[in-house]
Order: C-alpha cells, then structure tokens, then sequence
C-alpha cells in the first residue's frame, strides 16, 4: 500500500490550512530579501505566527494597523491598550513589547553605552524611543564621566502628562554616587511639542546654579517627544 504523508480530503485538495503556506512564504521572503520585501500588515503579521502558530493572524495584523495607524503607534501602545484589540492576547501583546524593549536596548547600547557623547545626536534617538512616547512625563539624568561617557541613567521623577516633580537634592546625591563630573538632563513632553516652558527654564537654571558649586557641568538639558526633541544648549538656553 503506497502511503503519502500528506492527507488529502474528500475533494482531493490538501486538507492543511491555507495560511500554512502562506506563512512559510512570508517568512522566506523576509529571510531572503529583508523587511523592506513586505507589506507593513506583512511585518506584523510574520510577527504574530511567532505566538499564533495554529491560526491564520492576517486579520489581526490588520485590525492593529487599523486601530494604531502605524507599526509605531503599535509598538508604542501599552499592553492593555493592545489587548483591546480582537484576537490579541496577553502573550501576543507581551510579545509586542518585547521587540520594542529589545529596540530601545540595541539604541542604548549603540548611542551612549560607554560612548562619549559630542553633541545631541549621539542620543537623542535612544531618548525619544525610551521616554519620548511615554503617556506620563518622566525626568531623566544621563550621568557622565571625564571622557564624557554615560556611566549611568536615572529616572529622578515621572508625574502627569503635563507636570513632573524634580528634587534637586535626588539628582545630585545620583551625581555623587557615580562620581560624575557631567550631567545631560532630559524629560519628555507627551503632549507633543518639546517647546520648554518657564518653569522647564527657571529649573534648568537652577540646577546649573547647584552644579557649578559642586564643581559638575551640566551640558544640556533635552526635551524629546516622539518624533522630535529641543536642545537648551543649542537654543542659547543654558
């Protein structure tokens, strides 16, 4: 009796699932020609068989796409928020996050990972995928040696959408933990514009004042939202 391997059903076509080999020429396409080769629903879509492996996931891709707009709205998106969205579970959704943490770690390690920084450029990338797109506002201090390499991050503050507490006295016993003789300070404005308010510049002067008697420059001081960021140093603002 000759066997075959592949079952057929009563009309003589494979009873296997249509999507099976879709997938598997999704996923060759992006092996040999990259990400550039698919549809943006595409790459969401080959992202998703990673946690769906018995299910066609095209509509979902496509439900996210819709909703978020963008594959950046959608790596962006808080994990409940994603969970909102039909068919998208708790794994799918941690899986999502995942690819953006591990995103924002590659530009960590690439931009200021014991890399000296020479102007905004060098971070500002890494800043505005790490705190650019948070819903509440956060303050941050990069931490700098002689050599001007980031020896440490802390978030000193996270507040409202609009409002962030800073202690001063926080930053500085950081400061002096670290041995740093350099801070860059960043907080986010989750409301889109990286326009510094007086209080933002009332601050920032007041902190430069606290540094200088403790012998620590501040060399900046950013503001970043998702897809910009305001420079005080480059504005003539500290």
């Amino acid at each position: 009796m000759n066997i075959k391997s592949d079952i057929k059903s009563d009309n003589g076509k494979s009873s296997k699932p249509q999507y099976t080999g879709h997938r598997m020429r999704l996923r060759q396409r992006y092996i040999e020609k990259g990400v550039s080769s698919l549809a943006g629903y595409e790459v969401i879509e080959l992202l998703l068989t990673f946690t769906r492996s018995q299910k066609d996931v095209k509509p979902e891709a496509k439900r996210l796409l819709k909703r978020f707009g963008s594959i950046q709205n959608i790596l962006d998106a808080d994990k409940d928020t994603l969970m909102e969205v039909e068919g998208i579970g708790l794994q799918t959704a941690t899986l999502i996050k995942l690819v953006k943490d591990l995103g924002t770690i590659y530009l960590k390690q690439k931009r200021i990972k014991r890399k000296a920084i020479k102007n905004p450029d060098d971070i500002v990338d890494y800043l505005r995928t790490s705190i650019g797109s948070k819903e509440n506002e956060q303050f941050l201090v990069l931490y700098l040696n002689a050599k001007n390499e980031v020896m440490a991050e802390e978030i000193i503050g996270e507040g409202i959408p609009n409002l962030c507490y800073v202690y001063p006295r926080k930053i500085f016993e950081h400061a002096l933990k670290h041995n740093a003789t350099a801070l860059i300070l960043v907080h986010n404005h989750p409301t889109g514009s990286p326009s510094p308010s007086e209080d933002d510049i009332k601050l920032t002067r007041s902190l430069k004042e606290t540094a200088s008697r403790l012998g620590i420059v501040i060399h900046d001081h950013l503001i970043v939202t998702r897809h910009s960021f305001f420079s005080f140093i480059d504005r003539g603002l500290l």
